[in-house]
């Protein structure tokens, strides 16, 4: 039977993959998932069974939450180099424009949708990781995958009226 360590070691990969897609930067992905680890084992005696990837998808989200507020308090900077204008040419111009789709999603939307098209967890996974019930899940995954498909198509996005 495989210890803690070795279960936890066993879902390194897999963490890497969605902090990767989460962030949209290696550097930053992998400083989340080794915070992850370094809180999941020292936390190893509030583990109490279960799927161990659901738990460690619970923190890793977490500390990006915790990432997010702090930066949203102080704006990064970057100057605009000549060669950044979009390149709508070649092949890999698709995975460009999903890059940009998915990066006009709200957080808990973008979330929701790389738990389960990228990492495979179900709706009932993604739920517990995420600490909504799973009509909120599903909500999550429609809202997104609608603003992805209408990203695509080229379509403006829904301006919605406050009162």
């Amino acid at each position: 039977m495989p210890s803690f360590g070795q279960n936890v070691e066993a879902t390194i990969p897999a963490l890497r993959r969605y902090a990767r897609a989460l962030t949209r930067n290696a550097d930053i992905a992998d400083d989340l998932v080794q915070d992850t680890l370094v809180r999941a084992l020292r936390s190893e005696h509030l583990f109490h069974g279960g799927d161990i990837r659901s738990w460690l998808y619970t923190i890793l989200t977490n500390l990006n939450r915790n990432r997010l507020r702090t930066l949203a308090r102080r704006p990064i900077l970057s100057p605009i180099e000549d060669n950044d204008a979009p390149d709508m040419a070649g092949p890999e111009s698709g995975a460009r424009d999903i890059e940009r789709a998915l990066a006009t999603l709200v957080e808990e939307q973008r979330s929701a949708l790389l738990l389960v098209v990228l990492e495979g967890l179900s709706y009932r996974e993604v739920a517990e990781v995420q600490g909504v019930p799973i009509g909120t899940v599903m909500s999550r995954l429609a809202r997104a995958r609608s603003q992805i498909k209408s990203y695509l198509d080229g379509e403006r996005p829904a301006l919605r009226r406050v009162k």
